[in-house]
């Protein structure tokens, strides 16, 4: 036996918004323009019902049937849910400013109880197209196999890499259908199983296959991301890992309070020895290298590790040609906010520099055996963890990612303080994070051929082992690359 919402009130309604970060502006003259995250849009001399359509949508979910009342209506219009009677060209303009702002039109749906929407399907993408339809009542439906469904700032939310929209389930009844279907199902099926109306569980459903996170099967059952062989080169991590850092999403790092400005350099941790380290002459430098074209032109090979010994010498022209910072001061974002920035030998974006460098000494002469952090402002190392266990096991992870029988004579960790990032780059700081990683290995593979020594980035498979030997605070720092300093072979 189904049953109908909350005071057995079975319609549902389309609402409309702009997203939040949208605004409005009205002169006197009756001038409009919208300003959203895709750029200024200027209506010259709007329709008065565009105008105090756009308005009210500023504020919140609408029904646009209610903005029109006001308005005397001269024929039926079908379009927009066919539950608008317009002037001719009201309608038309009105219709035209919608499609002109789609990247930032929200469509909500909800009920007559005055309780709010039961989702909004919120867009994410320029020019999405939202055209809900009815779902055959027996036609298989499912969630995209790369829809993840998790709890926001605003309700749950359900989004896919593949869709132009997300969408944020605020009531119960769109989750329960929404949850339903992890495995295929029919519309009479979720209407059989979770008791709500049929009326509401189409109209839920309608919205989730025209925000693009539920399939509907073909003729023949099968759905096409699943015969897709594109889809099928992209696992769901990495596929939405990559669509949300490259997009601007609400509720990310950016919109989070309290995050401040985080320093250039990481304050000094642990009481451990310190060690300032050997600053070389670069006009000497200079004059000696072989020159760029040479060390780009030699192939890059993984090295095989040896038994021999670096100094603290070596180390420290290394450390201090590759990853110094030269100097310090302010940095601007255009039409964004200023922060402190340094200069360094490798590329970051905004000069942020929001990496950090880890010594796991196991042979050097001049150093003794343990695991030091690279101080770049002061070219200096301290020690931050002698215990001879996590040594050996950071030493060891780079043997076997480097494919070696003996381990290196010195294993450089990268981190990330994302707090430095996040701050400003918001979701897509850590995408950026792994480009600086690129850069700084190239940087420091040059560096070390330059210097006769050998270089090489290694894939470790860390798990918590990195963070507990380097002693990070997760997930404030965490390790994203390794990179190997030896001998030539």
């Amino acid at each position: 036996m189904t049953t109908d919402p909350p005071g057995g009130v079975a319609e549902t309604i389309p609402l409309w918004s702009l997203t939040d970060d949208s605004l409005v502006e009205i002169g006197e003259d009756g001038s409009l323009v919208v300003v959203t995250r895709w750029g200024e849009y200027d209506f010259d001399r709007a329709e008065p019902l565009v105008r105090e359509s756009l308005r009210r949508m500023a504020l919140g979910p609408i029904s646009l049937a209610n903005v029109t009342a006001s308005w005397e209506p001269v024929e039926r219009e079908p379009d927009l849910e066919g539950e608008l009677s317009w002037t001719a060209e009201g309608a038309d303009a009105l219709r035209q400013a919608l499609k002109e702002l789609g990247g930032s039109v929200v469509h909500s749906l909800g009920l007559a109880d005055g309780r709010g929407p039961l989702l909004s399907v919120i867009p994410v993408a320029l020019a999405p197209v939202f055209v809900p339809v009815e779902i055959p009542a027996n036609r298989p439906i499912r969630l995209s196999r790369f829809s993840s469904l998790r709890s926001d700032a605003y309700g749950m939310g359900l989004e896919s890499p593949s869709a132009r929209y997300r969408v944020v389930l605020y009531q119960p009844w769109a989750v329960h259908v929404a949850a339903t279907l992890a495995t295929a199902k029919s519309v009479g099926e979720i209407v059989a199983t979770t008791g709500i109306g049929p009326s509401v569980v189409g109209a839920i459903v309608s919205y989730l296959v025209a925000a693009g996170v539920v399939q509907v099967a073909g003729e023949h059952g099968r759905f096409a991301e699943d015969d897709d062989p594109e889809l099928g080169l992209w696992s769901p991590d990495e596929l939405l890992f990559h669509t949300t850092s490259r997009t601007w999403r609400p509720g990310g790092p950016a919109d989070l309070p309290g995050l401040g400005k985080p320093p250039v350099v990481k304050a000094a941790t642990g009481e451990g020895p310190v060690y300032t380290l050997y600053r070389p002459d670069l006009t000497d430098r200079a004059a000696t290298d072989p020159t760029l074209t040479a060390l780009l032109e030699n192939d890059h090979t993984c090295p095989e590790f040896t038994e021999g010994v670096l100094s603290a010498e070596q180390i420290g022209e290394f450390l201090f040609r590759g990853a110094r910072i030269r100097s310090i001061g302010p940095a601007h974002f255009p039409n964004g906010p200023a922060h402190s920035a340094s200069q360094r030998p490798y590329f970051s974006v905004a000069c942020l520099y929001e990496l950090e460098l880890y010594v796991s000494v196991n042979r050097c002469s001049g150093l003794d055996r343990g695991i030091y952090h690279y101080d770049p402002l002061e070219h200096r190392l301290s020690l931050v963890n002698d215990d001879e266990s996590d040594l050996d096991a950071m030493l060891d992870m780079a043997m076997i990612g480097g494919g070696n029988h003996r381990r290196p004579s010195a294993l450089i960790t990268v981190t990330a303080r994302m707090p430095r990032m996040a701050s400003v780059l918001g979701g897509g700081a850590y995408a950026t994070t792994l480009a600086h990683v690129g850069a700084l290995q190239q940087t420091l593979y040059l560096v070390a051929r330059a210097m006769g020594l050998a270089a090489h980035a290694v894939p470790v498979d860390a798990g918590d082992r990195v963070d507990r030997a380097l002693k990070l605070e997760w997930p404030a720092e965490v390790g994203v690359g390794e990179c190997v300093l030896d001998l030539p072979a």
